[in-house]
């Protein structure tokens, strides 16, 4: 026994070593991340953890083919300019006036980012911003000059010195009394117009300035928050499916595209309103008049509408190979729903007698976008279909295309992600450390939550998210288990937590993209940031407590949960 205990605890030892060296490597990016990933491929068989096969095998699971289908989408949505035909629309329904825009701006990126990748949202929608504001700040400018125009015109007209008597009809004396007029009065009038109008100036660009800072910061923002509302959204939510599904094998599929984006829309509408709010107050003041436009004017708002209506027209009628993309994607997105809804049967256990687990989100995925390298981009003619000599139309996508648009970096942290947690399981590290945990059962569970979520999204400022999620959900999993709590209950907040990247512009690209973009300084996003990642924090431990506890029946501690470390 003693033996036995001994060959334990040196294995839970060599897999710590492992997990220590990587997170390392990961934090301090001295090689690649997706090197840092394949590192348990060398490890674990040398330390004797694992062999070779079992652990070569997580890095291709089902998790994976989801999040690989999933991308293969949003690279066709992203191939047919699909993503900005859906902006540039919604922005036509929302208008132009000042905080409705931003409001507009920050919603069709997270709508965006829930399907194609943060990064490619926030380029796209920042120069459409940059055009809308400028056109706004080019339109109040005119409307200016015009207002100082008609008031100088007016002066002159009510000034006695260019009223001309009926009696001096001699030209030269009328010159001579408008030079006497300019030389003395005039001056002084001309004077006092042009430094009220670089003051006009000067306030306009500082204006323009803080609104252009907002509106940069509000689509980074919400592309980081949208991509938390469906499962392939962003990378964290398919390590949680993963590793659920890897550590708790019986827990009857409770993380599904359906469950999954029930419980996360309404918190991630919840924390884009109070993200606007906070964005609204910070850089644009909440003058309700002023903010919804009922104060500006008619035809100058009709100027600025122009910008996106001409940036509509530019795309043209929609085409078929865009109207294909479309219907695969909305077919892919009902698929996904109704796949296995929870609350009515599902078209999966209904169609294979009840065994749901041999079709999941990962075939239908595939299966979609298996479709794009079938159906052509555009309508074959007729000399094609009798078979002419004339080439047939290619295919929606190619393999070069998605090979060259393809993160295959982020497919291989998943697998490393995946094979760390089988590796912690494997060596008894995980109970390990569930029973060095054991006092936290002293601790109220949402304190405990609330504490790991400060914790997870104060280190995703310093590292990736994929790394945070990889690193911290198998510590949280065995945590919950020691202290017979629901593993949902930490490890799907500190999910989102790990998503809270606001504060700094290498936390996440969407960050560095607008950094550079919006004329930002650090102490702008940090300003701005740490407020949003408390209210994340708050948003997030609100919705596990009210909804989620409904959802996933969190105040009890499951079966499958129950489950025994075997080395």
């Amino acid at each position: 026994l003693n033996y036995f205990l001994f060959y334990l605890i040196a294995l839970a030892g060599k897999c710590g070593f492992a997990i220590i060296l990587m997170a390392l490597f990961w934090c301090t990016e001295c090689i690649p991340l997706a090197i840092t990933a394949l590192l348990p491929v060398i490890l674990f068989p040398m330390l004797q953890i694992m062999e070779s096969n079992e652990v070569c095998i997580q890095y291709m699971k089902d998790s994976n083919m989801l999040f690989f289908g999933g991308l293969v989408v949003a690279i066709a949505v992203e191939q047919w300019n699909l993503h900005k035909r859906i902006a540039l629309q919604v922005l036509l329904v929302v208008g132009v006036k000042p905080s409705l825009l931003m409001i507009g701006f920050m919603s069709t990126t997270a709508f965006l980012s829930m399907w194609i990748s943060n990064s490619a949202a926030t380029a796209m929608m920042l120069p459409i911003v940059k055009a809308v504001l400028d056109q706004l700040s080019d339109t109040e400018a005119t409307a200016e000059e015009k207002e100082l125009e008609m008031m100088a015109v007016n002066d002159g007209d009510e000034n006695p010195a260019f009223q001309m008597e009926d009696e001096k009809t001699d030209i030269d004396s009328a010159l001579d009394v408008q030079k006497n007029c300019f030389s003395k009065g005039t001056l002084v009038y001309c004077c006092a117009k042009r430094a009220e109008a670089e003051q006009r100036r000067v306030q306009r660009e500082q204006k323009y300035s803080r609104l252009t800072k907002g509106m940069s910061l509000g689509i980074c923002y919400s592309a980081n928050i949208g991509g938390t509302a469906t499962l392939t959204g962003t990378t964290p939510n398919m390590i949680l499916k993963g590793l659920i599904d890897e550590l708790f094998p019986n827990n009857g599929g409770i993380i599904t595209f359906a469950s999954w984006f029930g419980f996360s829309f309404p918190n991630m509408i919840l924390t884009l309103a109070l993200s606007w709010l906070w964005l609204q107050c910070l850089f644009v003041g909440f003058n309700f008049k002023e903010s919804f436009g009922c104060g500006s004017k008619r035809s100058s708002r009709k100027e600025d509408y122009q910008v996106i209506k001409d940036e509509h027209k530019k795309l043209g009628r929609m085409s078929f190979a865009e109207a294909c993309v479309l219907f695969i994607f909305t077919l892919l997105v009902l698929l996904w729903f109704t796949r296995d809804p929870g609350f009515i049967p599902g078209w999966a256990p209904v169609l294979f007698n009840q065994h749901k687990k041999y079709v999941t989100d990962g075939t239908v995925a595939i299966l979609m976008s298996s479709l794009f390298f079938c159906i052509p981009s555009s309508l074959p003619s007729l000399s094609c279909l009798i078979g002419d000599s004339a080439e047939a139309p290619p295919p929606l996508l190619s393999w070069s295309i998605v090979h060259q648009k393809m993160p295959w970096n982020t497919l291989l942290l998943l697998g490393g992600g995946f094979a760390l947690a089988h590796g912690s399981e494997k060596s008894g590290l995980s109970a390990w450390l569930g029973d060095s945990l054991l006092p936290l059962q002293n601790i109220p569970p949402f304190a405990i939550s609330i504490l790991l979520c400060l914790l997870v999204a104060l280190f995703t400022e310093c590292s990736s998210n994929t790394a945070t999620t990889t690193l911290f959900l198998p510590i949280l999993a065995s945590m919950a288990v020691a202290i017979k709590i629901h593993p949902m209950y930490v490890m799907i907040p500190c999910t989102f937590a790990s998503n809270l990247a606001f504060m700094l512009p290498v936390a996440t690209p969407p960050n560095a993209i607008a950094f550079s973009f919006g004329n930002l300084k650090v102490m702008d996003m940090v300003k701005a940031g740490s407020m949003l990642n408390i209210i994340g924090v708050i948003t997030i431990n609100f919705a596990i407590n009210t909804w989620g506890v409904a959802m996933f029946d969190l105040n009890t501690f499951p079966e499958w949960a129950n489950v025994t470390v075997k080395p």
